[in-house]
């Protein structure tokens, strides 16, 4: 059991790195909260693009990691 998933954890932390390198820089920062950005269609229809289909991968990812952080430090 320790090894699969150590296997798997080391799997998506591979992939986390790799999507997280590969995405573009959101440059619009605080100004951006401050001034309310820009309300385009682009901006309302974001999660259909593959930036966006990009972004959700790297947020599930994201939370897998942690889960078998846990995971594997409840085991160890």
């Amino acid at each position: 059991m320790k090894t699969v998933l150590i296997i798997i954890y080391a799997i998506v932390a591979v992939i986390l790195t790799v999507l997280t390198l590969i995405q573009s820089n959101d440059d619009e920062g605080a100004s951006a909260t401050i001034t309310g950005g820009s309300s385009s269609f682009y901006e309302k229809n974001k999660g259909r693009t593959k930036e966006g289909k990009m972004k959700r991968i790297t947020i599930i990812l994201g939370i897998a990691f942690v889960v078998l952080a846990i995971a594997l430090g409840i085991i160890y």
